[in-house]
């Protein structure tokens, strides 16, 4: 099928979808829905199939790129879920070399090959990244991401917040580590990053791509200097981040946040036409410029 972006579909229609991957509404209803639109002349499934990710559209670093080296790995579970498999990428440099590690969280749907892409665009870029499946206690990652969504409705989320804060700990216990780790994460990810913030006081960075924002009173624990990115028509989070800025000056922690004009939720995910090359682009250079700063420092 070919590429499409966002413009090409009605704004009503992207928010319908929004609710679609987010479990708001389910697939027959969003079907039911989609036929009041018209696009290119797709049918409601067509339409849906358009919307869905195709991750042939979009790998930027291939996974045999000699500046890296990747592997998956297991994660100890604190939960009694065994293990947690996820995706490790490290530099290609001495093997004595230590490198600041970042742990990158996916979205709603599990360790998909976008997520994987992403980890290993921090490893060109001299960082060791993990990222963790959240859905490893349920089979994992099923290679489909509506699959894989229906997998994350069924793992406890407390459970799965334990397992990402011990994939945390588990890298910067690592002998080629530097001790100095942060986390990214996107959409649900967004949310545990945030949430990370709250719950590891030697956290070295956080960045948040459209997350949702701890509760209140968790806010004042927060110690690792926090990146927030949202898309301008993502309204509901977006409207989440004047009181966080707020929250977050009392507080006293080192903060930017940044709202991306005309730009969806999900706007850096490239294998969806919600993908803004613009504000993707300049999101993740602020995002690596984050991870200088506060984990080479």
């Amino acid at each position: 099928m070919e590429r499409k972006i966002a413009s090409d579909f009605p704004q009503e229609l992207l928010d319908e979808f929004h609710l679609y991957v987010h479990g708001e509404i389910d697939r027959r209803t969003f079907l039911d829905r989609a036929r009041r639109f018209s696009v290119a002349g797709l049918s409601a499934a067509g339409i849906l199939e358009a919307l869905k990710p195709n991750y042939a559209w979009a790998q930027e670093v291939p996974k045999d790129d000699k500046r890296i080296r990747t592997e998956y790995a297991t994660v100890p579970s604190p939960q009694g879920n065994g293990s947690i498999k996820g995706y490790l990428v490290r530099p290609a440099g001495a093997p004595t070399a230590k490198y600041p590690a970042v742990l990158v969280v996916h979205e709603n749907r599990g360790l998909n090959p976008y997520i994987e892409d992403v980890a290993r665009r921090l490893g060109t870029e001299s960082f060791m990244a993990f990222a963790p499946d959240g859905l490893t206690s349920v089979g994992g990652y099923p290679g489909d991401d509506e699959k894989g969504g229906t997998l994350f409705g069924q793992v406890d989320r407390n459970k799965m917040t334990e397992d990402f804060v011990a994939s945390a700990a588990w890298l910067k216990g690592r002998p080629d580590c530097t001790g100095k780790v942060g986390v990214v994460g996107f959409c649900f990810g967004g949310g545990i990053a945030n949430t990370l913030a709250t719950r590891i006081p030697d956290l070295g960075a956080a960045v948040a791509f459209y997350g949702a924002v701890p509760a209140p009173a968790d806010i004042a624990r927060i110690k690792a200097p926090i990146l927030v990115h949202h898309g301008e028509l993502d309204t509901r989070l977006a409207a989440t981040w004047p009181d966080y800025d707020k929250a977050l000056t009392a507080a006293g922690v080192p903060h930017e946040g940044y709202i991306y004009s005309k730009a969806n939720h999900g706007f850096h995910n490239d294998t969806t036409p919600r993908y803004d090359e613009a504000a993707a682009k300049l999101a993740w250079q602020r995002t690596l410029g984050w991870f200088n700063k506060y984990l080479r420092g």
